[in-house]
C-alpha cells in the first residue's frame, strides 16, 4: 500500500478519575469537575504529596472473570475495561469477525508498579517460593495488548509502546500508520497506567515533580496559572478503535472523526525537563501538520500536554506561539489534566479520546483552577468553563521524560 488509506475513529473507551465510562468522564470534564482527592490506595501519611487523581469505585470483577483477575496488574484491568467500552462504542462484536485484520497496540509508561512492589515484599518475607507464578505476565507492559488480543480474538499486529508520558499517543499514531499502509484494517489502541502506589508517588515526590497542595487537592492541578507547583498524578486508561474509512463505512459504523496527522520528535536535551525554547514541541506539532498537509491557521483546538509544571507549561506556550504565530491567540487550547491529573502513559490515549469527543460534540473542556494567569502563558486556555466551539481540526499533544514527543491531528469528517 502507498499509505494513502484514510483512518477514522469509531469508538472511545475511558476509565478515568472522573468516571468509569466514556460519557461519565466527558460530562465531568465539561462541568469542570476535579478528580483529585486524598489518596486511598495506600497510606500516604509520610509522603510529601498525599493526594492524587485515583479511579474511584473500579471493580475488576465487573469486567474480568475472578480467576483471571489475579493474573494481571491494575493497569491491565483498566486497559481491558476501556477496550470493552471502546468496542461497544464502535458496535464491533466480540470475538472479532475478521480477526487477522484487526490488531492491538496499547502503551504504558511504567506498567505493573503495584504488583512489582507486592511481589518484592513476598520475596523479602518468604523467599523466592513466595513469588506468584503470574508475577511476570502481570507486570510487563505488552500484556495489556496481549490480554486484549486474547479476549477479543484480534490476530493482527500486536505491540506495545513504552515512551513515558507519550506512550498512549505513540500507540495511537503507530496504529494509524499501520492502517494507512494496509497492514491492518482496524486497531484497538491507546494507553493504560496505574502508578498511584507508595513507590510511584514517592519517586515523583523525590523528584519534586508533584504539587504539594495537600489542603486543597481539587485546586492543585492548575496548568498555566502563576501559582502552579507541580503535576497531580492520576491513573486510568483511554482506548480508541481506529478503522480504515471504507471498512467503517461498509459496516455502517458511526464515525466520530478522522485522524489525519501524526508527528514524533526528540528533545535530545534532558532526562526529565523539556527544553526551555520548546524545540521538541515545536517540531512535533509541525510534523503532525506536515503529515496532514494542513496549514497552522486551520487548527481550531489543541488538547495541550499542560501538566501544571512551571517549565512545562511555559515551554509549551512558547512552542505554540512559534508554530502558529498570531493564530496561536485565536485558537482554543485547554489542559484536561487540570481535572483528571497526569495519567502518565495513559494520558495520550485518554486525551486523544477527549479530542475526538470535542469534535463529535463541537464542545471543548476547560482548564480549571486558572485564577491568576502566568504572564508567560497568555493564550486562550478556555479558563474554568467549557465552551461550544466549531471544531474542524484539533490537535492532541503528548510529551514524555527522555524528551520523547508525540502529536496527533484529528479532523471532523466532512464527506
Amino acid at each position: 500500500m502507498n499509505g494513502n488509506r484514510r483512518v477514522v475513529v469509531t469508538g472511545v473507551g475511558l476509565v478515568s478519575p472522573l468516571g468509569i465510562g466514556t460519557e461519565e468522564t466527558w460530562r465531568g470534564l465539561l462541568a469542570g469537575r476535579s478528580g483529585a482527592a486524598p489518596i486511598t490506595l495506600f497510606d500516604a501519611s509520610r509522603h510529601a504529596t498525599r493526594f492524587a487523581c485515583e479511579v474511584k469505585g473500579f471493580d475488576p470483577l465487573d469486567w474480568i472473570e475472578k480467576k483471571q483477575v489475579k493474573k494481571m496488574d491494575r493497569f491491565i484491568q483498566f486497559a481491558l475495561a476501556a477496550s470493552e467500552m471502546a468496542l461497544e462504542d464502535a458496535a464491533l462484536p466480540v470475538p472479532i469477525a475478521d480477526a487477522e485484520r484487526m490488531g492491538v497496540i496499547i502503551g504504558s509508561g511504567i506498567g505493573g508498579f503495584a504488583t512489582i512492589a507486592r511481589e518484592h515484599e513476598a520475596l523479602l518475607r518468604g523467599g523466592p517460593r513466595r513469588i506468584s507464578p503470574f508475577f511476570i505476565p502481570a507486570v510487563i507492559i505488552n500484556l495489556a495488548a496481549g490480554w486484549v488480543s486474547i479476549r477479543t480474538g484480534a490476530k493482527g499486529p500486536n505491540s506495545a509502546t513504552c515512551t513515558a508520558c507519550t506512550s498512549g499517543a505513540h500507540a495511537i499514531g503507530d496504529s494509524y500508520r499501520l492502517i494507512q499502509h494496509g497492514d491492518t484494517d482496524a486497531m484497538i489502541t491507546g494507553g493504560a497506567e496505574a502508578a498511584v502506589t507508595a513507590l510511584g508517588v514517592g519517586g515523583f515526590c523525590s523528584m519534586r515533580a508533584l504539587s504539594t497542595r495537600n489542603d486543597e487537592p481539587e485546586r492543585a492541578s492548575r496548568p498555566f496559572d502563576r501559582d502552579r507547583d507541580g503535576f497531580v498524578i492520576g491513573e486510568g486508561a483511554g482506548i480508541l478503535v481506529l478503522e480504515e474509512l471504507e471498512h467503517a463505512r461498509r459496516r455502517g459504523a458511526r464515525i466520530l472523526c478522522e485522524i489525519v496527522g501524526y508527528g514524533m520528535s526528540g528533545d535530545a536535551y534532558h532526562i526529565s525537563a523539556p527544553s526551555e525554547d520548546g524545540d521538541g514541541a515545536i517540531r512535533v506539532m509541525r510534523a503532525a501538520l506536515t503529515d496532514a498537509g494542513v496549514e497552522p491557521s486551520a487548527i481550531d483546538y489543541i488538547n495541550v500536554h499542560g501538566t501544571s509544571t512551571p517549565r512545562g507549561d511555559a515551554g509549551e506556550t512558547i512552542a505554540m506561539k512559534a508554530v502558529f504565530g498570531e493564530h496561536a491567540h485565536e485558537m482554543s487550547v485547554s489542559s484536561t489534566k487540570s481535572m483528571i491529573g497526569h495519567l502518565l502513559g495513559a494520558s495520550g490515549g485518554v486525551e486523544a479520546g477527549l479530542t475526538a469527543l470535542a469534535i463529535r460534540d463541537q464542545a471543548v473542556p476547560p482548564t480549571i483552577n486558572l485564577e491568576n494567569p502566568d504572564p508567560e502563558c497568555d493564550l486562550d486556555y478556555v479558563p474554568n468553563h467549557s465552551r461550544k466551539l466549531d471544531v474542524r481540526y484539533a490537535l492532541s499533544n503528548s510529551f514524555g521524560f527522555g524528551g520523547t514527543n508525540g502529536a496527533l491531528l484529528f479532523k471532523r469528517l466532512e464527506d
